[in-house]
C-alpha cells in the first residue's frame, strides 16, 4: 500500500481528506488568516498550509479545479491543472483565477481544490526519423469528426 505523507504546516491548517469513499481527489482548503477576495480578471497565490511527500517517483499530485466553483462562480485554476512532482517539499499553493464579472469572496477553510495522487512512467526516450502510421495520422484539433 502507498503511503502519502502530509505535513502541516501550522496548528489550525485543515487536512485534506476524500469527501465520500468514491471521490478520486481530496479537498484542499484555503489556509487564510481573513476573507480575501479575488476581482474579476485577478489571479490570486491561496495558500494550503500543507506540504506532502509522494510515495515515490512513480507518483505525481495533480491540483485540479473544483466544479462547484467553477461553474457557479466562474472560479478556476489560473494553470488548468497543477503538478506537483515526487521531489517537491514545499507548501501547496493553489493560483485560482476568477473568470467571471463578480469578485469573489475567498473563506477561510474554504475548499478551493481537489488533489490527486495518479502514477507516473517516465519511458526511456527514443529520438527517431519516423513515427508508425496510423488510422488518424496527424490529424488534430476536431480531425474525428466528433461534436
Amino acid at each position: 500500500m502507498s503511503v502519502l505523507k502530509i505535513k502541516l504546516l501550522s496548528d489550525d491548517v485543515i487536512p485534506p481528506e476524500y469527501a465520500t469513499g468514491g471521490s478520486a481527489g481530496m479537498d484542499l482548503c484555503a489556509h487564510l488568516d481573513e476573507i480575501t477576495e479575488i476581482a474579476p480578471g485577478e489571479t490570486l497565490r491561496v495558500p494550503t498550509g500543507i506540504a506532502i511527500a509522494l510515495p515515490d517517483a512513480n507518483h505525481v499530485a495533480l491540483v485540479c479545479a473544483r466544479s462547484g466553483l467553477s461553474v457557479k462562480h466562474g472560479i478556476n485554476l489560473a494553470n488548468s491543472v497543477g503538478v506537483i512532482d515526487s521531489d517537491y517539499r514545499g507548501e501547496i499553493i493553489v493560483a485560482l483565477f476568477n473568470q467571471s464579472d463578480r469578485t469573489y469572496a475567498i473563506e477561510p477553510g474554504e475548499r478551493i481544490a481537489q488533489l490527486l495522487i495518479m502514477p507516473v512512467t517516465q519511458p526511456d526516450i527514443e529520438i527517431c526519423e519516423s513515427l508508425d502510421e496510423t488510422q488518424r495520422g496527424s490529424g488534430g484539433f476536431g480531425s474525428t469528426g466528433r461534436i
